[in-house]
């Protein structure tokens, strides 16, 4: 786009050149989260004992390492839960990709942006979220590892928000070997 055509647009102009970056930033995304080749069914170990730690940590009945792709997210670790993905645009963990911030909704019966979720009007029941982005060395969010309740939460407390780092950094640890082990591969 010329300048020409940016003066004209005038105050949307810089909205269309925020929408373009995001737009190339999420095709960047798009192509690491490629590196690590998962997709839907692929379960990886180390990422599933994580998930079992965190569900019995935070006593929840769902914990996920969940990965968004264009169009949808599937999950490389899950524990009480029967499904291995959905769709983006149903994917509460979709919405951790924009910030490297902790995703808390204590009630999403509550929250404009979740309540009319089919997976909270629907299975599994979402109530209570808690994400924790999965960045990989080059600063992209591949995806989340997330806590899921059928009832509401009070917000986690700084210890609980510590906890729960510390173990997506090592389910980015975990990511990473695996990237690692298959560029290694011929």
């Amino acid at each position: 786009m010329t300048t020409a055509n940016l003066m004209l647009l005038g105050p949307y102009s810089v909205l269309l050149t925020m929408n373009r970056h995001a737009e190339l930033v999420e095709i960047d995304r798009l192509n690491e989260l490629r590196k690590y080749e998962m997709s839907d069914g692929f379960i990886h170990t180390g990422l599933d004992r994580i998930v079992a730690i965190a569900k019995t940590i935070f006593d929840v009945p769902i914990a996920l390492i969940s990965l968004v792709d264009s169009e949808r997210q599937y999950f490389a670790a899950k524990q009480g839960l029967d499904i291995i993905g959905t769709s983006r645009e149903s994917s509460f963990c979709a919405h951790a990709l924009t910030s490297r911030a902790l995703l808390i909704v204590p009630d999403s019966y509550v929250d404009a942006r979740f309540s009319e979720n089919i997976l909270v009007k629907g299975e599994p029941f979402i109530r209570f979220y808690a994400g924790c982005p999965l960045v990989n060395p080059r600063g992209f969010v591949l995806g989340t590892l997330c806590l899921i309740d059928t009832v509401p939460r009070p917000v986690l407390s700084a210890q609980d928000q510590r906890v729960l780092r510390d173990l997506g950094a090592l389910a980015e640890d975990q990511l990473e070997l695996r990237r690692a082990n298959l560029r290694r591969q011929p």
